[in-house]
């Protein structure tokens, strides 16, 4: 019998629609393709993108004649580039020895020029001899999970040797996987997004943010749009301020160089805090469809007021970390480990003023959401590892309680918990048991993975199912990424030419919530 999940109602347990897990967790069938991972010899191919597609295949969520093409500057042959991405599946434990040699007998590997013209007529011929091998009917996928500084030469280099056609020029398709950053501000996205439309039409573009295709992220649609309790008090009569806190614990880690560069506003805003507010205050789109979804998120983002420059104070936080204590997790238990200040760890410069904290306050200038504060929070080195998103609803307009009650009526609230608590909380009032009339806050917690024992796709294993199916729902759109880096540039570009950026630039103790200024901004919202 398939594995179905359950909710219990008054004692009866009443079944999920008798849907199967397995039906839910891959959609359609993927037609033959060939996936050509430039940036093969880097980190990302080896910890995501390669187990993806390996966990891909044990959940039959591959089509039946695929090949994957590692490109990259170093040479290997193909059995090193296949020890290679084993040794890493190994090192994670996620390894069965007999799946992974009928899984890798599909793996091959091409030495890549990323500017030399006869390096990708080379690799065109070697796509169309396996095409006719393996009968993958000329479709192709290009990832480039390189620097983004060879984004451009690599879609022209991929237009030129032709690999970019698709329909009556060439039998089957081609599509393009960029990952962020698209662009550090609103001209160099504009740049980059010409670059790629040289050669490849905007179906055939997806713009990748991993964030997107996490479970509970994808849920807030359905949570909100699949309920009809909600979406009559989601608005500014009933909702006092929205919270959308993206946390983390580790430091810059082994991406100085890249994060210099960045900082918190580029890594983190432009792309997965705007994803997650577009989410929260989008209207309903009329069918749940790529286009209609994201035609709705490019109104949010048009909706976003901007901020007065000359007057960033009252909106904007910015801080760095200091030196401090994190919890580390050792042997079962947990322990205090030193951290350096972000100026001490190795690349960063020691007078820099990158900001690896911000607390941010939006408004959404339309009728729905006119005068509620959104409050964007994302941080390196702060207490815990945290992405949530809190509904905070306004307090009840008449206390008919007053003359019995001393304590003060806490407001309702919905946590919708991402990671790592995967689950969503409503917070209300209930009467404490006793002759006297008083109140206490309990919460009714839903977690996401309950009663639920089947497969899961991870981030990585989604997006590129939805690629292979041609699905954009997880993508970003240009208009959307254009509409966010045109709310922001100015932001950018105002602190990093203020007169006064250091005094700006708030130090905060890792281990720690973020400054002190942070809290005060929320306090006087």
């Amino acid at each position: 019998m398939p594995n179905t999940g359950s909710a219990t109602i008054a004692g009866t347990t009443v079944p999920d629609l008798g849907i199967p897990y397995e039906s839910c967790l891959t959609e359609g069938n993927p037609e033959p393709c060939i996936i050509v991972i430039f940036g093969a010899s880097g980190d990302l191919t080896a910890r995501k993108i390669v187990p993806a597609l390996y966990n891909l295949y044990l959940n039959n969520g591959l089509p039946d004649s695929f090949i994957v093409i590692g490109c990259a500057r170093t040479k290997l042959s193909d059995q090193e580039f296949r020890d290679k991405m084993k040794k890493f599946l190994s090192a994670a434990g996620t390894l069965d020895v007999s799946k992974w040699e009928s899984f890798a007998q599909f793996l091959y590997y091409q030495a890549i020029d990323y500017k030399g013209p006869s390096s990708f007529s080379a690799l065109s011929e070697f796509l169309w001899k396996l095409d006719k091998k393996h009968g993958t009917a000329g479709n192709r996928i290009f990832y480039l999970a390189i620097p983004p500084s060879l984004y451009k030469s690599t879609a022209q280099m991929l237009g030129m040797a032709g690999l970019s056609l698709e329909g009556e020029k060439k039998k089957g398709w081609s599509r393009i996987v960029v990952e962020k950053p698209f662009g550090r501000d609103l001209d160099t996205a504009i740049d980059l997004d010409r670059s790629l439309h040289e050669h490849f039409n905007e179906h055939q573009i997806f713009r990748i943010d991993h964030y997107l295709a996490k479970e509970t992220v994808q849920n807030i649609l359905m949570f909100r749009f699949a309920n009809s309790i909600f979406e009559p008090i989601w608005n500014r009569r009933y909702i006092d301020h929205v919270s959308i806190t993206a946390a983390e614990t580790l430091g810059v880690e082994h991406r100085a160089g890249y994060y210099e560069q960045a900082g918190v506003l580029r890594d983190m805003f432009q792309n997965h805090m705007m994803q997650l507010l577009a989410l929260t205050a989008m209207d309903p789109p009329s069918v749940f469809e790529a286009d209609r979804v994201r035609d709705e998120k490019v109104r949010v983002y048009r909706a976003m007021r901007p901020f007065p420059t000359g007057d960033l104070d009252d909106y904007l936080v910015l801080g760095q970390y200091g030196a401090g204590s994190i919890d580390t997790k050792s042997v079962g238990k947990t322990e205090k480990k030193r951290v350096p200040a972000y100026r001490d760890e190795p690349g960063i410069s020691p007078d820099s003023l990158t900001p690896t904290y911000a607390m941010m306050k939006i408004f959404l200038d339309n009728w729905r959401w006119q005068g509620v504060p959104f409050f964007l929070t994302s941080g390196k080195r702060l207490a815990k590892k945290r992405t949530e998103i809190v509904i905070q609803f306004k307090e009840i307009p008449h206390s008919m309680f007053r003359q019995t009650l001393e304590e003060h009526i806490l407001a309702n609230r919905l946590v919708l918990g991402i990671y790592p608590d995967e689950k969503i909380s409503l917070t209300f009032q209930t009467k404490n048991p006793g002759a006297r009339v008083c109140l206490r806050s309990v919460t009714m917690d839903f977690h996401y993975h309950q009663n639920y024992t089947g497969p899961t796709l991870d981030a990585y294993e989604k997006v590129l199912l939805d690629c292979m199916l041609g699905d954009h729902m997880l993508f970003w759109r240009q208009d959307g990424v254009e509409l966010c880096w045109s709310f922001l540039t100015p932001i950018l570009t105002e602190c990093e030419i203020c007169a006064t950026r250091e005094d700006a630039l708030f130090t905060y103790d890792s281990g720690t919530w973020g400054p002190k200024a942070a809290r005060d901004l929320f306090k006087n919202r």
